[in-house]
């Protein structure tokens, strides 16, 4: 089967799909006669389970290790499970900063960042993770980035339309008006093509995929 009908089977996208056949999980063979990749149901259980597996936070390297037998199933859940009992560890840490701040604290002037600042660096050396501020910060930086640009696209080619309706609001329908009509279109399809790209970006970045491969 194509790669659009394993993505439609699974809820896999095509780019992750190739990401997990060029980190070596996934391995379909190709069509002789015209050398694509032509997926089997095998194939299909096969990103099935790596979904549920990176569903479950379980990095790419251990799956590796999984379909290479070099550690166990029981022992993959077991390690995932500490980790897990592990952030919720940090999660209550955090929960009782925030319950202590609330406590303490009247309002947002009368706050002594530095001393719980020095309280969550202490945490930090006994092994709790608090928030990545720097990713976090840098994830915003990119949607804005990415917002910016897509208005300006837009708005440009907002004012070629506006351009074109003023120089040929008069002029009557007739053969010579059909370039025009393909030249709206075409700008259309630029815009309404900016704003899904736009839309996909700021999914792609919730999702934090900018780091797939480093935690991969």
């Amino acid at each position: 089967m194509k790669i659009y009908q394993v993505e439609e089977l699974v809820g896999v996208t095509k780019k992750n799909i190739r990401f997990y056949e060029a980190e070596g999980l996934l391995n379909p063979k190709r069509n002789p006669q015209n050398d694509y990749r032509d997926y089997s149901l095998e194939d299909v259980h096969q990103l099935e389970k790596i979904k549920l597996l990176r569903k479950l936070s379980i990095s790419i390297e251990e799956i590796r290790m999984l379909f290479e037998g070099k550690i166990s199933f029981k022992s993959c859940m077991e390690n995932q499970m500490e980790r897990l009992s592990k952030e919720q560890q940090d999660a209550q840490r955090m929960k009782e900063l925030c319950s202590s701040l609330n406590t303490e604290s009247i309002d947002i002037n009368s706050l002594d960042a530095a001393e719980y600042l020095e309280q969550m660096t202490k945490l930090e050396k006994g092994g709790t993770k608090f928030v990545d501020i720097e990713k976090e910060d840098i994830k915003r930086k990119k949607k804005s980035g990415a917002a910016i640009a897509a208005i300006v696209i837009c708005v440009f080619f907002a004012l070629i339309l506006f351009s074109i309706f003023l120089a040929f609001r008069h002029v009557s329908l007739g053969d010579g008006f059909l370039p025009v009509v393909i030249v709206v279109a075409i700008i259309l399809c630029v815009i309404v093509g900016t704003i899904i790209a736009l839309v996909q970006r700021f999914q792609e970045i919730n999702k934090g995929e900018e780091y797939e491969a480093r935690n991969y």
